[in-house]
């Protein structure tokens, strides 16, 4: 008491509470109990409150409607069903035959321009000496084999005939993807032509070892894309797409105990494709850029790098093939399975763009160098920082 009379804008304020809350009581109580006693009936106030809150809540639900997804969801169904109407004419069936016409095997391939010439898997044409496609509309063609490269696992063949209004397949950017996108594939598996399946990419940077050995271990594809999108046996060689239908891979290979879809597939990158397919072209193989070195394989532990004295990310020369660009450069290695030594160099950028370790510098090899061109290695040698030219030669 002595709070209100101290306070009697509490006093004002409080009363107004209380009328309000008198006001909507006498809407919510009835006037009697149907006797015409007055008297009141508590189930009927509770009723009546009951239905007042319930009547407010379908007020607001109707003027602030639950969130959808129903338009994106409708837009990207029609963003599907536009890209395989667009891109699936261009989709071919490739069969493999011997040179007795006999059956070998089956895989997927794509039109990348108005001459015919069809990108595929160059393990889908290994062996072969005739090829069919099969358009999406049924027309069957001859084709030949322009060129195939074993170590990114890409080959071109040429149809004979090319189906009137074949649009090519546009060709993306794989250096701008990122984990998480929508992708499609389209192709053959299992012999079910024109089938569509779509994922995401779940990885990239992934490596895909060649099955040519060549001198200092085994060539890897660099910059592999993962999906999850089904991939499976027939759909070697098909296009792997973005949400525009730009290729930004060509499906390649599953990681699978059964030979079948895991969720676990691999593309090789669109920008390969750019490099090597007009080489496969017109020469008929591509010449890969060389510097002549063997590696490290794996990454050094915490510890190891503290004996050797070197930063984190860098790629440890193990050894240096005579005649080579390197031996002409200078490049010192050391076999560190015989001595832990830091005798050997460690490259710790190329032109300028630094590498954490033997992917990223066959990834800068591939990607951003030709055959002769001269570039700048820096390298960490007995703790010292070094630049070293090399022009860089054909790998054998």
């Amino acid at each position: 008491m002595k709070r209100i009379h101290q306070n009697p804008i509490f006093l004002i304020v409080a009363l107004v509470v209380f009328v309000s809350l008198g006001c909507q009581a006498a809407t919510l109580l009835p006037t009697n109990d149907g006797n015409g006693s007055g008297e009141v009936d508590d189930e009927a106030v509770v009723a009546a409150a009951v239905a007042t809150v319930s009547a407010q809540a379908d007020v607001i639900d109707i003027s602030t409607p639950p969130q959808t997804t129903e338009v994106v969801t409708a837009d990207l169904e029609s963003r599907f069903i536009e890209i395989y109407n667009r891109v699936n004419p261009a989709v071919v069936h490739i069969f493999v035959f011997d040179d007795d016409g006999l059956f070998l095997t089956t895989g997927s391939g794509f039109v990348v321009d108005s001459d015919g010439n069809i990108v595929t898997n160059n393990h889908v044409v290994t062996g072969g000496a005739e090829f069919e496609v099969v358009f999406a509309n049924g027309n069957r063609s001859r084709a030949n084999l322009r060129g195939a490269d074993v170590d990114s696992d890409l080959a071109v063949i040429q149809a004979d005939d090319l189906p009137v209004g074949t649009q090519p397949v546009p060709l993306g950017d794989s250096s701008s993807l990122q984990v998480g996108q929508f992708v499609i594939a389209i192709g053959n598996p299992f012999g079910e032509a024109g089938s569509m399946s779509i994922g995401i990419i779940s990885g990239l940077g992934r490596t895909i070892e060649s099955q040519r050995v060549v001198a200092g271990g085994n060539f890897s594809i660099p910059q592999v894309i993962q999906t999850d999108a089904a991939i499976n046996p027939g759909n070697s060689g098909g296009p792997l797409l973005n949400l525009n239908g730009e290729v930004i891979g060509v499906n390649s290979a599953i990681l699978s105990t059964t030979g079948e879809n895991s969720g676990v597939g691999f593309s090789i990158p669109v920008n390969a494709v750019r490099n090597i397919a007009p080489s496969l072209i017109a020469e008929g193989a591509y010449t890969y850029p060389y510097l002549g070195i063997s590696m490290w394989p794996q990454p050094f532990t915490i510890r190891q790098l503290e004996r050797l004295d070197l930063p984190p990310n860098g790629v440890y020369v193990t050894g240096v093939l005579e005649d080579t660009p390197a031996d002409e450069a200078g490049l010192i290695g050391n076999n560190l399975s015989v001595s832990f030594t830091d005798d050997g160099d460690y490259i710790t950028a190329i032109n300028d763009q630094p590498v954490r370790d033997s992917d990223d510098l066959l990834s800068y090899l591939v990607f951003e160098t030709t055959v002769g061109e001269t570039v700048e290695l820096t390298v960490i040698r007995e703790g010292e920082e070094i630049t070293l030219p090399l022009t860089l030669g054909e790998r054998p």
